[in-house]
């Protein structure tokens, strides 16, 4: 699974973790008992930005023991499945997720990942498609989408999107060119 902005999606998601522990009151390192899952998901994203993905994993159990519908549990524990490599488990997690929130980015966005690695490519670009309407600045979802439009012979569009992605990060590395679409092989003839 090593797609052109595979560095990109890495670096896309530290932010978004910390992002949430900020929107989530998870800034603080006191825990608060009135709150149990915001201090669980607080010590969750703190393990998870430390690397330790086990005491994420377990914090992150503890945010929807207290709280069954978090989706911000249930997103980062979509990241830690997909950066192991355990992409149905991650699917599985971002759904969730988006069962929560239809209109959830993030969980779109790693949705689309999940499901360009599996080659279900009209899915993924559905997904990026609404990923990018709900945030239209995420660079990585239009790179991403270009190139799945590229796959579906769409080259115009892809490149549009991908040009549209590097406008909004410029260190975004330039993708191979399109591979043209085969012509159909004619018949032999017979005798």
């Amino acid at each position: 699974m090593h797609w052109p902005d595979r560095s990109l999606r890495v670096a896309v998601a530290v932010p978004v973790i910390l992002a949430f522990a900020a929107s989530c009151g998870g800034g603080s390192n006191t825990p608060n008992p009135s709150d149990p899952a915001g201090d669980a998901l607080a010590r969750g994203i703190a393990a998870h930005n430390a690397n330790k993905l086990d005491e994420a994993t377990k914090d992150y159990f503890e945010v929807l023991f207290n709280d069954p519908k978090n989706k911000f549990a249930f997103y980062n524990l979509g990241q830690i499945a997909r950066a192991q490599n355990k992409l149905a488990i991650a699917e599985g997690y971002y759904r969730s997720a988006l069962q929560t929130d239809p209109n959830y980015g993030p969980a779109l966005f790693g949705l689309g990942v999940v499901r360009q690695a599996f080659n279900s490519v009209q899915e993924a670009v559905d997904l990026y498609t609404k990923d990018i309407a709900i945030e239209p600045t995420n660079a990585a979802a239009h790179y991403n989408l270009g190139i799945l439009l590229r796959i579906q012979g769409k080259t115009a569009q892809g490149d549009a999107e991908i040009a549209r992605a590097i406008q909004l990060d410029p260190k975004l590395p330039q993708p191979p060119a399109p591979t043209p679409t085969p012509k159909p092989a004619s018949p032999t003839p017979t005798r």
